[in-house]
């Protein structure tokens, strides 16, 4: 039964990696809540700058810059694949350096060109500041690994769907902030259109800059301390509780190796990889032991051998890359956050198709929609994914996914068949599509947790870049469809629905996995 007080309480903690098992969101004074904050604003002001343009390219800039609608389409998806290049860095990069320092680099680096924008000229210039921008998309893989690292496996899936949704609504912002600012310029400040969309971007690069900035300086990298002393931290937390044996810093064979009854209590010996020899102390608990959760022995020893982050050898990254679990992480987001970004590219372009009367504000705004909606959907996937974990296990949440995808993809359909030209039809179509997609979203990101998450990092960073790549190839199809959009959103629904249907067979875990459960 969900208790209020927990979203301002200390909470409850896991004895070993120290992770929580509540959110104190409305507690930024507590560390857990405080990274919780930081990491959903932080990809907020990310997505804010990185969607930054789509509200302002189809008539203001593309009237300065002289773009045809071909060059629009080409600037939407070089935007996205600077994003798939940095997810794959990043991911690997979190895991070596900690997600903290990932994220804080992702924004100043991204923040760079966005303040560069006021220099465009040209077609060219365009492109390539939007490929550099397109750097501030890498940083949802560090905003969900450093989500992961704070809160336990009961949670995890609310946790990132929140922090993922509450950011991704910063492409709905856009919406409303871009063309806000743009037409105060030009009536209050009595800018030129020219200037005055160029002046517009200096209001991002300021903001995330703070934000990456205080992030440094305020947050920790992991509810232990440094990201270098984590496994160390693990040690001393299982010998304070008495706990002996020895433990594996990784499982020696990716999906091989099985681990013994957790109904047991008793310590268990890994096999054959890097070992950390654990030694109970007798230790006299400290003060923060009240608020640990109580744990079996062996379910520490688990925790410990096979959640705790580390930096896999290539061997084993590229095991776990190729593995049929992290292919359906990839498959299920390729098609749903895909999806999402394509989207998000033309959907103000789609509106002032079908309803020219509402203009470039008046689409902008009802554009918004479609990425506020992550403030509710996303969240909601989490929820219902931790809420089914509680009964049906890891297969429950790895269900919920498909089933989702599937309802979205009948929205798509819809959409692409009627090709609405009534605000309440076309509204609806995208609302209730919206809804669906992002939950999905949440919910693929409460089963990537659970597979390999010694190795979180390098299966966040893929499945986040399998996103975009689904942006990227989603847009290509728009660009090749011209103003044709009804029908591109009947190709994507078929897609979606193709491509959950041939993972739904695939285990959501690896046979024998230790940790995760």
């Amino acid at each position: 039964m969900f208790n209020p007080a927990t979203l301002w309480t200390p909470p409850v903690v896991n004895p070993v990696n120290r992770k929580a098992r509540s959110i104190p969101a409305f507690n930024p004074i507590n560390v857990y809540g405080r990274v919780f904050t930081f990491s959903w604003f932080g990809f907020f002001v990310a997505f804010w700058s990185w969607y930054a343009f789509p509200p302002l390219l189809s008539i203001t800039i593309a009237k300065d810059l002289h773009l045809t609608p071909v060059d629009v389409s080409n600037s939407n998806i070089i935007a996205l694949t600077a994003t798939l290049l940095v997810r794959l860095v990043a991911g690997p990069s979190c895991d070596r350096f900690g997600p903290r320092y990932t994220f804080a680099g992702c924004l100043l680096v991204g923040s760079l060109p966005t303040v560069l924008a006021g220099a465009v000229t040209n077609v060219k210039g365009l492109l390539a500041l939007r490929f550099f921008v397109g750097i501030l998309g890498g940083s949802f893989v560090p905003c969900q690994v450093w989500s992961t690292g704070f809160f336990d496996k009961n949670i995890v899936g609310t946790a990132n769907a929140f922090t993922g949704g509450f950011g991704n609504a910063g492409g709905g912002i856009t919406y409303f902030l871009m063309p806000a600012i743009f037409d105060s310029l030009v009536h209050n400040q009595h800018l030129t259109p020219h200037v005055a969309w160029r002046v517009t971007f200096i209001v991002p690069f300021i903001v995330i800059t703070a934000t990456a900035i205080t992030m440094l300086i305020v947050c920790p990298d992991t509810p232990t301390g440094k990201w270098s002393e984590r496994h160390l931290a693990a040690q001393q937390n299982l010998a304070s509780h008495g706990v002996t044996g020895t433990v594996v810093n990784v499982p020696g064979s990716i999906g091989d190796v099985k681990s013994n009854s957790p109904a047991s209590d008793s310590p268990v010996r890994g096999g054959s990889t890097e070992k950390i020899g654990y030694e109970a102390t007798g230790k006299a608990p400290t003060a923060n032991d009240g608020h640990e959760a109580q744990i079996g022995e062996q379910q520490m020893l688990d925790t410990a051998r096979g959640e705790v982050v580390v930096k896999p050898s290539r061997k084993e990254a590229l095991a776990v890359v190729l593995s049929l679990q992290t292919l359906v992480t990839c498959g299920c987001y390729f098609c749903s956050f895909g999806t999402e970004l394509a989207v998000n590219s033309i959907l103000g372009a789609y509106y002032v198709k079908n309803f020219k009367s509402l203009g470039q504000t008046g689409s902008g705004r009802w554009a918004s929609m479609f990425g506020l909606l992550n403030i509710v959907a996303r969240p909601a996937g989490g929820l219902i994914s931790d809420a089914i974990y509680r009964r049906g296990g890891v297969w429950g949440k790895k269900y919920l996914i498909h089933t989702l995808a599937i309802i979205t993809g009948a929205f798509l359909i819809a959409i692409g068949a009627t090709d609405p030209k009534t605000h309440s039809t076309m509204f609806g179509l995208v609302a209730g599509t919206a809804l669906f997609l992002e939950a999905g979203n949440g919910a693929i990101f409460g089963l990537v947790p659970h597979v390999h998450p010694f190795a979180n990092g390098i299966v966040s960073g893929c499945t986040g870049a399998s996103g975009n790549l689904g942006g990227i190839i989603f847009a290509i199809i728009f660009r090749y469809q011209g103003m044709h959009y009804a029908k591109v959103f009947w190709i994507i629904g078929i897609i979606t629905i193709a491509i959950h249907l041939s993972l739904s067979w695939i285990k959501p875990i690896p046979k024998g996995q230790i940790g995760g459960r």
